[in-house]
């Protein structure tokens, strides 16, 4: 069988895909149970994790979940968006670029 070997003008550059951060936004009536359980569920996080995350939500207004790929963070978003709607809660998760 002939060796075959190609050759190419291009040279190919790969990046890493940029980061986005998943942030939760406090607001006055999520339980923060809630908050924690959303952690633990949707974003893996231990309840020791979870816990100091929904103390950076109540105090500073907004915490940090994790930092994923555009599509993962979206997924993130929307699964926080329909269990708090389940259970009749506001809680609001936004993405932003990690810079």
């Amino acid at each position: 069988m002939p060796k075959i070997i190609e050759e190419s003008d291009t040279d190919i550059e790969l990046r890493e895909p940029p980061l986005y951060r998943v942030l939760l936004h406090n607001d006055d009536y999520t339980t923060m149970e809630f908050v924690v359980e959303i952690l633990m569920k949707i974003f893996h996080k231990s309840r020791d994790e979870a816990e100091a995350i929904m103390w950076d939500v109540h105090e500073k207004g907004k915490g940090v979940c994790g930092v994923y790929i555009y599509e993962i963070a979206q997924t993130k978003v929307e699964q926080v968006k329909v269990l708090a709607r389940q259970n009749s809660f506001p809680l609001l998760a936004t993405i932003e670029v990690d810079e």
